[in-house]
């Protein structure tokens, strides 16, 4: 029992916050007729909204998700290897670099 008495203070904390919520939260706290509420809400729809000039961000580009790594450009093409038909492998000679087990 001696253990959890380290609890304790967390729990008394937890207590004290919960009746701290329940009474700030409490109905009547700065509540305005609907009345008021109504003329205050039709004010702000029919007031002009002036737009802010160096607020809004750039326009960017939509994002290519295609899932493969694109790099720039350098501008001289890539040759790529000729592919052979057949790998030496396949015609059952020796290539460099392969061991068999025997």
């Amino acid at each position: 029992m001696e253990i959890l008495l380290w609890l304790l203070p967390a729990a008394v904390l937890t207590l004290a916050s919960m009746a701290w919520v329940a009474w700030w939260g409490r109905a009547g706290r700065g509540e305005v007729d609907r009345e008021t509420a109504a003329r205050r809400l039709g004010e702000a729809l029919t007031r002009e909204q002036h737009a802010r000039p160096g607020y809004a961000a750039p326009a960017r580009e939509p994002d290519r998700h295609t899932g493969v790594a694109l790099r720039a450009s350098t501008g001289r093409p890539v040759e790529q290897p000729a592919h052979e038909e057949e790998s030496p492998a396949a015609e059952g000679g020796s290539v460099t670099g392969d061991r068999r087990a025997s």
